[in-house]
């Protein structure tokens, strides 16, 4: 069992200044934590069910585990809807991006941790092994984004950086409104993806200093694509 130490401890790591300030972040969900566990992310330990423990056993031999009943998952849990199973993890030490020779997704400013988190997902589906979020985005750690990876964080480096820096490093795709159509361009080898604020779309100095600027076309009429949803698109015309 938990105690109220613990329990307070791990309801803190919801909130970004107590992870920052411990170095530790939560994920949890049924298909979460069994995915960390199999692609070998150092998870700290991990807190479940005994019906949950006893169905994962062979994952959990080298793990520090502390069996919890449903209302106390209820009570440390991020969701309104708590999973059999959670993961306490420590934040990886930042990394500089590595940019040549690989397709990356670059986010400026994106707010949404469920965003964020499906472009995560979007990227591991299309074997982009890094991101990079500029530091104005949301908290990859939220816990709400590591639920929308759906356990994508595994395979995905994130790298936190300024945008602007790396344009000089590689050829870069800035997603805007008014740009060149995405079907004339071949697929990739090499580059950023560059994909911006909700709402605002990409920085004005961000698009001046990207190589092309690329625009899905509109045929009906929604005034904007979800980031995700653009993402998407334009990862399927570029790497496919």
């Amino acid at each position: 069992m938990l105690s109220k130490a613990q329990i307070k401890y791990i309801q803190s790591l919801q909130h970004k200044k107590y992870r920052q300030k411990s170095g530790q972040f939560i994920a949890e969900g049924d298909k979460i934590v069994p995915e960390l566990l199999s692609e070998g992310v150092p998870v700290q330990e991990v807190y479940a069910t005994a019906t949950w423990i006893s169905t994962h056993e062979q994952l959990l031999s080298n793990v520090r585990v502390t069996a919890v009943d449903e209302a106390i998952l209820k009570q440390i849990s991020a969701l309104t809807t708590p999973n059999q199973a959670m993961a306490l993890l420590n934040i990886p030490e930042p990394a500089p991006a590595v940019l040549k020779g690989v397709v990356t997704i670059a986010l400026e400013t994106i707010q949404d941790p469920g965003n964020l988190g499906t472009i995560i997902r979007i990227a591991d589906w299309f074997g982009i092994k890094q991101v990079i979020c500029s530091p104005d985005c949301v908290d990859v750690y939220n816990p709400k984004t590591i639920q929308a990876t759906m356990g994508s964080i595994a395979r995905v480096r994130i790298v936190e950086s300024e945008i602007i820096p790396l344009l000089q490093e590689v050829p870069s795709y800035a997603a805007t409104l008014h740009g060149t159509n995405i079907v004339e361009f071949k697929k990739i080898e090499e580059g950023l993806i560059l994909i911006g604020n909700e709402s605002r779309g990409l920085s004005d100095q961000v698009i001046a200093a990207s190589t092309y600027r690329v625009t899905i076309p509109r045929l009906g009429g929604a005034e904007s694509l979800n980031a995700g949803i653009a993402a998407g698109i334009i990862c399927g015309r570029l790497l496919i």
